[in-house]
């Protein structure tokens, strides 16, 4: 899946990110809501491997469900 955020690698001039997810002890969680993790993924440098950026696919789901926002607030 191509990273739609990083078009080139700035150690290396790649164009190629490939994605790929971190799970179990790398999960995250919120301070405020521990109970609830969601994976880490990574987009990383087909070329040179170097991970050009981290991100959690639905960062609400980290957030207990009172203080989530509806789908219609987000955008």
């Amino acid at each position: 899946m191509a990273d739609k955020y990083v078009t080139r690698c700035p150690y290396c001039g790649g164009t190629e990110t490939i994605e790929v997810y971190q799970f179990y002890y790398g999960a995250v969680s919120s301070v405020n809501n521990k109970l609830h993790g969601a994976d880490l993924y990574h987009s990383v440098c087909r070329n040179c491997g170097s991970v050009l950026r981290s991100y959690v696919k639905d960062p609400e789901k980290l957030l207990k469900k009172k203080d989530r926002r509806d789908k219609d607030e987000m955008f």
